[in-house]
């Protein structure tokens, strides 16, 4: 029978010319691919270099015997999944009960009956595809339940935090805006009552000595200098909350369907505007430094708000770790910075990137930090589903990738990358 190259592969081990002979004589007849090995030592080296789908296998061999060849395999995970069928004289229970306890699934005995031969390779390789068939199809559906767990935990972050958000900027705005929209009035009146009093001083320029005494008392010179720097601190106080207000608007902003125009730099200031409280110094540590190297970028079509939450989960992580570090005592005496620089590449990508100088993370963190559901953060401190959302919304959502780079002792660069729509 021709031999497809598609068929099972088999490795038959056997010290026995003869054993050997029948046994591929009889696989060959079926179209079976096969291999053969006289000894454990020769069938783990040809295991090593060309895995098969089952193994028939000799228990009563020189040097590395059946059983001591079935234990290596079974303790190596690249191995430890291949079918094992022994293939042996022996009968006795203590045998076969060793056998299966080191992770054989049959016994063959000799000498062999060709059709029982065919009969459990058969039905071992069939098990062994319906394995991994259902293997796969519960890694598959697990991994579509952490999708949607994920997808799940987004939405209700975003939810909950640009309803909140919202809330308090819309709560800010009214107040602010009365606020703001009556001080050139009320500096307008004390001009003209400030005015008022320089008039009555020309035409009364000698008070009673009670008024004279009233005006030393207050500092009535001071007093109007004073109240033009006070209504110019009221201004830029009122212009400051008014901007914190419109950094809560837009970062809050509500995605609809479909993606639409927005400037990422306003979305990345409206993200540190909120964060700001966390950049400053305390006891523990110095003020986080920001440096931005913004580039010329055009508005891009995309999902703004949850952007905004890319952005948030990657700053407030770098934030989480200038102070780990500072509590741990490995910052020293360097200024916690980040750095953010944005830019159009020659892929006509946008690219932003988000730079620290902490203490970096270690390469098997790196390996796993987008994984649903892993955290270095203490228990109650992290769900594990920052970074996985924020890859799901630029990777899903925008067609874009993101990705880590990052020296133990250096620092943690994220670099964004998502097309750029040009518009008319």
């Amino acid at each position: 029978m021709l031999i497809n190259k598609d068929s099972p592969f088999i490795l038959i081990v056997d010290d026995n010319p003869t054993n050997l002979s029948v046994l591929s004589e009889t696989l060959g007849a079926a179209g079976f691919r096969f291999r053969v090995a006289m000894d454990g030592e020769s069938a783990l080296a040809l295991v090593e270099r060309n895995s098969p789908e089952l193994i028939l296998l000799d228990v009563e061999m020189p040097g590395i015997d059946g059983f001591e060849a079935c234990r290596r395999l079974k303790a190596n995970p690249v191995t430890k999944s291949i079918p094992i069928i022994f293939t042996t004289a022996l009968a006795d229970i203590e045998s076969k009960t060793k056998g299966f306890s080191l992770g054989a699934v049959d016994y063959i005995p000799k000498p062999f009956d060709q059709a029982e031969v065919l009969a459990r390779l058969r039905v071992h390789l069939q098990l062994r595809r319906l394995t991994e068939s259902l293997e796969k199809q519960v890694s598959d559906r697990t991994a579509a339940l952490q999708k949607a767990q994920v997808q799940l935990v987004q939405q209700e972050k975003l939810s909950g935090l640009g309803e909140m958000v919202s809330g308090i900027g819309h709560e800010l705005n009214n107040p602010i805006n009365f606020i703001a929209n009556n001080l050139q009035p009320l500096r307008e009146h004390i001009a003209e009552v400030a005015e008022i009093i320089n008039l009555y001083q020309q035409e009364y320029p000698i008070p009673s000595p009670q008024l004279k005494e009233a005006i030393e008392d207050l500092d009535l010179e001071f007093v109007l200098e004073d109240m033009a720097k006070i209504l110019d601190s009221f201004t830029l106080g009122a212009e400051r909350i008014k901007n914190i207000s419109n950094s809560l608007r837009t970062f809050s902003r509500s995605d609809s369907e479909t993606k639409v125009l927005a400037d990422l730099h306003e979305c990345l200031d409206s993200t540190l505007t909120i964060l700001q409280h966390r950049l400053k110094g305390n006891a523990d540590r110095l003020q986080i430094q920001i440096i931005k190297s913004y580039g010329s970028l055009p508005s891009v079509l995309c999902y703004p708000g949850q952007m905004n939450q890319v952005f948030m989960n990657i700053l407030a992580n770098a934030i989480d770790a200038f102070d780990e570090a500072m509590n741990q005592g490995k910052l020293g005496d360097r200024v916690p910075k980040i750095k953010i620089t944005t830019q159009i590449n020659s892929d006509k990508q946008i690219v932003i990137q988000i730079a620290d100088n902490g203490i970096g993370i270690s390469e098997s963190i790196q390996q796993r930090l987008f994984e649903p559901m892993f955290t270095t953060k203490p228990v109650g401190k992290g769900t594990g589903l920052g970074l996985a959302i924020a890859e799901q919304i630029v990777v899903e959502k925008h067609n874009g990738k993101l990705t880590v780079e990052s020296q133990f002792g250096q620092g943690t660069t994220f670099t964004i990358k998502i097309p750029m729509i040009e518009t008319t």
